[in-house]
């Protein structure tokens, strides 16, 4: 039955064509998140039904739903790069012509990891909200729907008695728990007290997350009861269709949409042309089909799977949650790449980066050699960090890094300048020790970070050892790096030549234990040549520069997320 089906849709498509006037044939894929590929779908057969063509050319288009994780593995694979947390996908996940996640946050993390990648054509086709789902009975406890609850309240649910059971999911894998992110780093705020409350929410997040949305919902009480709704998931941060859609099977416990405030970043939808697309009919095809998204009627088919269009408004079959407006503020469209720079949403890649960072040393496994550069140039005053020198604010970025890895993490801390250790121009404060049992010793080696005055900067002989070093004791299935912090260029009379040093480098890569080198430059007098040379002999390393030392916290939190590449 199925193979008569698919033969009699197949000549019914081809009638179609045929009745319409057109001539040869031009097939178009799209790859559509699962919420949004039915719309996608009936406006792409009433299309086709009413004569598809360009330029006399007929038109095919098949629709699947594809998870977003998915396709980004495949370009990620196809790119060869890899995304923090997610991996690359297999050789059966094939790049569509057209792909329609659902937020252009995929596309951004990608364009950060891979340069290379530049959609032709960028536009949003509908929009979701981001909310706080709750159980009706829990919300009700916090005032809804008369009350709006704001971010900073429910912040300060985290840490108490009372505290909230409040899940994710991963924030590596999901738009909508990447968007929750951005949203608690920028109400947590700058503040010493703000980041001490962003890692405890983080990891408390981390303790109720879930790979995939599905499996989120599932821990919502199933009753009424006071011990099911107690012991329960209370919240999570979710899109609006995901309340409409877990509502709509009706269960026993409905779910309630929090619209919070300040409004974070909704998921937008993007409509992106991939980047293989060079056939110029392929490319009318593709452009033809999103004027048919943009137009009147693909809004109510948006309202019927419980999304809203681009502006804010829904159509008339919207199953709009309680206390949801009527309108919410648009998203703005794209007509091309943006190379990398901010999405609809106004998001940067780099900001992209940093909460991908926080995720990943809250959450997963890892062994890292911290190794900080205390020549005599780190005395410097940076004038945008009150007068503190640069060795100042580097140790200050140490401590709340050291803070955000959970316990799960091994950390060693060096310092390197010239003749640290008789000629050696390195020194150990603590080995590479887990930090069950070694916080608060490195902690304290922090303190003996401070400049050596008239020092100068072993960076060959200080890279080559640290490299060694982590790979000396290398761990399966964790993420093994060094990070090294310098703000300046090599001088060391007594140490390697340049030459001698990248070949012996050359020489220590083992790509069956790979050890990923992060070198962060602080300031303006960094060689980023020489640091992007060396880079480029360990795949997978990366050069990130600081050119105002105060943001050397949110350098590093960039580095942490981010696999590939150097920036």
């Amino acid at each position: 039955m199925a193979i008569v089906v698919v033969i009699a849709g197949t000549w019914l498509g081809y009638q179609q064509l045929a009745d319409s006037g057109c001539t040869g044939s031009v097939r178009l894929s799209v790859a559509a998140a699962p919420e949004i590929a039915p719309a996608v779908q009936q406006i792409a057969q009433q299309w086709t039904a009413g004569g598809a063509e360009v330029s006399g050319t007929c038109v095919a288009v098949d629709v699947a739903d594809e998870n977003p994780a998915d396709i980004a593995g495949a370009v990620s694979r196809d790119h060869d790069v890899a995304l923090a947390g997610l991996g690359t996908a297999p050789e059966s996940v094939v790049v569509p012509d057209v792909w329609l996640p659902d937020s252009s946050t995929w596309l951004l993390r990608l364009q950060q990891e891979a340069p290379g990648f530049k959609p032709t054509k960028i536009a949003s086709v509908a929009q979701s909200p981001l909310v706080l789902a709750m159980p009706e009975p829990v919300a009700k406890n916090f005032g809804w729907p008369d009350k709006k609850m704001a971010w900073r309240d429910l912040l300060a649910q985290f840490g108490t008695e009372s505290t909230l059971q409040v899940g994710i999911v991963d924030p590596t894998r999901d738009a909508a728990g990447l968007t929750s992110l951005l949203a608690v780093g920028a109400n947590a705020g700058t503040t010493q007290e703000g980041k001490l409350k962003k890692v405890q929410v983080l990891t408390a997040l981390a303790e109720n997350r879930s790979a995939l949305r599905e499996e989120l919902l599932q821990q919502f009480p199933k009753s009424t009861d006071a011990n099911d709704l107690g012991n329960s998931l209370q919240a999570a941060p979710l899109s609006e269709e995901d309340v409409v859609a877990f509502n709509a099977q009706r269960p026993a416990v409905q779910l309630s949409a929090l619209y919070m405030e300040p409004a974070p970043q909704p998921l937008d939808y993007p409509y992106a042309v991939m980047p293989q697309v060079v056939d110029t009919q392929k490319a009318a095809a593709a452009d033809a089909l999103l004027a048919q998204l943009a137009g009147a009627g693909f809004k109510e088919n948006l309202a019927t799977v419980g999304l809203r269009a681009p502006d804010g408004t829904y159509g008339s079959g919207f199953q709009a949650p309680v206390g949801a407006p009527a309108a919410s503020p648009a998203v703005k469209s794209s007509s091309g790449s943006e190379g990398g720079g901010k999405a609809a949403s106004g998001v940067s890649g780099k900001e992209l980066s940093q909460a991908v960072g926080s995720w990943v040393a809250t959450t997963l496994p890892g062994r890292v050699l911290a190794v900080f550069d205390v020549s005599g140039s780190m005395d410097k005053a940076v004038p945008t960090a009150g007068g503190a020198t640069r060795a100042q604010v580097t140790q200050d970025a140490a401590r709340g890094g050291l803070a955000l890895f959970n316990n799960k993490w091994a950390v060693g801390v060096w310092r390197f300048s010239t003749k640290l250790d008789g000629n050696l121009p390195y020194k150990e404060l603590v080995p590479i020790t887990p930090l069950t049992s070694g916080r608060q010793r490195l902690q304290e080696s922090i303190s003996d970070l401070d400049p050596v005055p008239a020092g100068n900067t072993g960076l060959y002989d200080t890279v080559l050892a640290a490299y060694k070093e982590v790979q000396k004791n290398w761990k399966a299935g964790r993420s093994n790096s060094v990070i090294l912090f310098t703000d300046g260029e090599n001088l060391n009379e007594d140490g390697l030549e340049r030459g001698e040093f990248l070949d012996q480098l050359k020489k220590a890569v083992d790509p069956k234990r790979p050890v990923r080198l992060v070198l962060i430059g602080i300031g303006n007098e960094v060689n980023k040549a020489e640091l992007d040379e060396i880079s480029a002999t360990v795949k997978g390393s990366g050069v990130f520069i600081a050119q105002d030392p105060a943001r050397i916290s949110d350098i590093f939190l960039e580095a942490i997320g981010t696999r590939t590449g150097a920036n």
